[in-house]
């Protein structure tokens, strides 16, 4: 498939599938189940509208979503309770495969997700956005549904920045710009039609999560790509057009911190997939500046990408996984 012809074909808007009744009926009779996980760290100010919304949209007004949790990193705030006193089911990363020890990251709660809930389909939205809409889920899972050949959706949208002065006409999307976007069109250009490669709103079908190792920081959308690609080409993937995102806007420290964990991740891949013969041995030391009284002083940071394996490979999950599909087969029966 070229790029041209999966851009034509594979990529949506989110109005295409706004007949969620018509959407439910079809996830039903594929006997599908879809869990929505948003994975969090002190996002008392946005989780409450989020589950909210996602309840009465999308599992009492018409049943798209059959579970919803929150996968907490150990928010200090009041993040756990405002989402359990809204309905979701909320668990704590560490409490997830204990014995295998904890972990602090985004991509950590990502991969304890594949082991904790149920569906066939899970879909990831991060916690912190703003102008939350039904359409940040029915999007993302409704070409898993129509299109079996699809195994991963991404989102893109425009992303205005909210300011001090407001909301700005465009902006974001840096660190896509500026580094995946260029790392892409030079070893993988057909990734390059992503159009927001590091968008954390995603849908995923089990079979395809399982498989997959999770960075468990800023490297896991990009590993994901690579992966992906790599095990089931370009025809795998979708992209649905939400419109808008609105979010908080992230310091240029904190780009370059993303930017440093993300590039850790790209060399190792690249080096698996034998298209670097070998790396040396990488620093995990960030060393930017900041001026202190007209001095300048070095902050240095300790970023390390470690990799979580594919929760295939994880006993406990195959175990359970088993019993669940036993359980499944007895309640047709």
């Amino acid at each position: 498939m070229s790029l041209d012809t999966w851009l034509k074909n594979n990529t949506f808007h989110h109005s295409h599938f706004s007949d969620l009744e018509s959407l439910v009926n079809e996830k039903q009779k594929q006997k599908l189940k879809i869990s929505l996980c948003i994975p969090t760290l002190n996002e008392e100010k946005t989780i409450g509208k989020e589950i909210v919304i996602f309840k009465s949209e999308l599992m009492s007004r018409n049943p798209l979503v059959d579970e919803l949790a929150v996968i907490d990193s150990g928010s200090k705030d009041k993040t756990q309770e405002i989402a359990s006193s809204f309905g979701a089911d909320v668990y704590l990363a560490k409490d997830i495969l204990p014995h295998l020890g904890e972990k602090r990251g985004k991509g950590e709660n990502l991969w304890k997700a594949i082991y904790q809930l149920k569906g066939d389909i899970i879909v990831y939205i991060d916690a912190d956005i703003k102008n939350i809409h039904p359409r940040f889920v029915y999007g993302l899972v409704a070409p898993l549904i129509l299109r079996k050949e699809i195994k991963y959706v991404k989102a893109f949208y425009d992303r205005p920045l909210a300011s001090s002065s407001g909301i700005r006409p465009s902006g974001g999307g840096r660190v896509t710009e500026i580094l995946i976007r260029p790392l892409f069109s030079l070893f993988f250009p057909e990734l390059s039609g992503i159009i927001q490669p590091l968008s954390g709103e995603y849908a995923v079908r089990r079979e395809v999560l399982e498989q997959i190792p999770f960075p468990i920081g800023y490297g896991v959308e990009t590993s994901h790509l690579l992966d992906v690609y790599q095990k089931w080409g370009l025809k795998a993937f979708g992209q649905t057009d939400l419109d808008q995102r609105v979010h908080r806007n992230q310091e240029t420290r904190d780009l370059g911190k993303m930017a440093f964990g993300i590039l850790q991740t790209f060399l190792s891949r690249m080096q698996s997939l034998n298209l670097i013969k070998e790396i040396p041995e990488m620093s995990t030391i960030l060393r930017q500046f900041q001026v202190n009284d007209k001095v300048f002083e070095a902050v240095e940071k300790k970023i390390v990408e470690e990799e979580r394996p594919p929760m295939i490979s994880i006993d406990d999950y195959l175990k359970k996984r088993k019993k669940f599909s036993s359980g499944k087969a007895k309640a047709k029966s």
